[in-house]
């Protein structure tokens, strides 16, 4: 600790040693500080407060229908992009700024100048943004922090506007894209079914689930034709087991009215399906050959009757039952074995073509895979496109985001900066600062023994003694007017310190 305080006072003695120097550099850089600081111009602040209400009650009744706008991201990245180049250039065109640049340099200088000026201060939580600007010219100002707000403004809406008109822009093109492969998809799938129309499966089915169902019809069909062919052998038995009775002639023409109704019917089936297919249709090719049976029969039955001696004989009620039932039994007959070689012939085609159908059936199911995928896709980008637009209608519409000037810009009356009280303080210091630390360095430059110890520790000698100063009464006048010059020097510099601290506060109060 001694040797700490010694050293204190060894630099103490040397600044004081040279402590006129350090009044003069004091007192020089003191005057020229406090004259910068003077003239420096005033910079006022011309600043905006808006708010941004983010609320609106479109966004829970919309949603669900639309992708719905991200207005507190639009919002924040506008504040965090309005500071940005472009809209720096824009504001000086707005401010007619740009036509003060002379050159691109001086064009650079002062947007990078203007940047380094705008401040923007705000939360997303409170949703309340302030801009500031500071300038010499307090009209400037306003006009630059104006210029900022309606750039705020409009970029909040625009931006997301454009975006949504590029994304409906992009879907339209692809619409038109798949509205070209939808229409070259069902060419292909029309064409492909006209050429292939004899082997493509019925809906909901395919070759092997038909030659099942058909095999599954012909087993039945032929149990059928055995089992009325049982029955109709039964009928004949039995009236084979009865003495024959002969027929009139003045009933021949009546013998079996069953079954001349039955050829009616027929003939009647046979006119429709004429109407709607050919006569190499094969239901066409059945009715006629069983109206062909049913005619033979009916001729057959005629040509066996013969006159009975008795002419009740042809008039018995079972005699003339078991022949209608023999009518009908012929009939149903005739018309399962037509249905029988119906499904052979059926049955037989489907296994023909049997090869050929699997083929066409993966390609039948290829195109329409192709095809649903192309429908869905573009049915997607439909409903897609629909969204797109509603959500751009949604962006620049006034209630999804309002803006609320809380304060509007203003030309200041009074100025923001400099802080001239604090610069003058400033000053001062730098200044005091200055004259010690020049006569510190000059007290190195020229070094003096100002101790005992000192002389001792550089030269190694011993000291013997030391002989004190004998100052004379004239030049202890002297020295006293050195102190009191020093003394009243350092009292001005502090005076001339109050007196410039009292004239910027009452300029700044006035």
């Amino acid at each position: 600790m001694s040797e700490l305080m010694a050293m204190l006072m060894t630099f103490l003695k040397a600044i004081g040693k040279y402590r006129w120097y350090a009044v003069a550099i004091s007192w020089v850089v003191a005057l020229i500080g406090w004259t910068v600081v003077y003239f420096m111009p005033n910079d006022y602040q011309s600043s905006a407060r808006v708010y941004v209400d983010t609320q609106s009650i479109l966004r829970p009744l919309l949603a669900g229908m639309t992708t719905l706008p991200p207005v507190d991201q639009q919002v924040t990245f506008m504040r965090r992009t309005l500071i940005s180049r472009p809209n720096v250039e824009r504001v000086m065109r707005m401010v007619d700024l740009d036509v003060k640049a002379k050159s691109v340099k001086d064009h650079e200088k002062m947007v990078d100048e203007l940047m380094s000026k705008i401040t923007i201060a705000g939360t997303e939580r409170d949703d309340i943004y302030t801009i500031s600007y500071n300038n010499p010219n307090p009209k400037l100002g306003k006009d630059v922090v104006q210029s900022l707000l309606t750039i705020f403004v409009e970029g909040s809406f625009g931006g997301k506007k454009q975006d949504s008109e590029k994304a409906v822009q992009f879907i339209d093109d692809q619409i038109k894209a798949y509205e070209e492969k939808l229409a070259a998809a069902e060419n292909a799938l029309k064409d492909f079914k006209i050429r292939n129309f004899g082997l493509l499966p019925r809906s909901g089915s395919d070759y092997g689930t038909k030659m099942g169902e058909l095999a599954d019809q012909l087993q039945a069909a032929k149990l059928e034709y055995l089992e009325a062919e049982q029955a109709r052998n039964a009928i004949k038995r039995q009236i084979t087991g009865e003495d024959p009775v002969p027929v009139t002639e003045q009933v021949e023409a009546s013998i079996n009215p069953e079954l001349d109704a039955r050829i009616g019917a027929l003939q009647k089936d046979l006119d429709k399906l004429r109407l709607q297919y050919t006569d190499n249709h094969p239901d066409v090719a059945a009715t006629k050959r069983l109206i062909t049976q049913l005619e033979d029969q009916k001729k057959a039955e005629a040509k066996q009757r013969k006159r009975s001696g008795d002419p009740g004989a042809n008039y018995s009620p079972m005699l003339q039952q078991m022949n209608v039932q023999l009518s009908m039994a012929e009939s149903r007959v005739a018309s399962l074995k037509a249905r029988v070689d119906e499904l052979q012939a059926r049955l037989g085609q489907v296994k023909s073509l049997s090869t050929a159908a699997p083929e066409v059936e993966a390609q039948l199911t290829q195109l329409n895979r192709d095809y649903m995928v192309n429908k869905a896709n573009y049915e997607q980008l439909v409903a897609k496109r629909d969204a797109a637009k509603l959500s751009g209608d949604l962006t620049s519409a006034t209630d999804m985001l309002s803006f609320r000037v809380i304060d509007p810009p203003t030309a200041p009356l009074l100025p923001a900066g400099p802080n001239r009280p604090r610069l003058y303080s400033v000053v001062l210091v730098v200044a005091l600062g200055a004259g010690l630390g020049i006569a510190l360095l000059m007290s190195q430059i020229r070094p003096t023994f100002l101790s005992q110890s000192a002389l001792r520790d550089v030269t190694g000698l011993p000291i013997l003694g030391a002989i004190g100063m004998n100052w004379t009464d004239e030049q202890k006048v002297r020295r006293k007017r050195r102190l009191y010059a020093f003394s009243a020097s350092v009292v001005m510099l502090f005076g001339l310190y109050a007196g410039v601290m009292a004239i910027t506060l009452i300029h700044a109060s006035a």
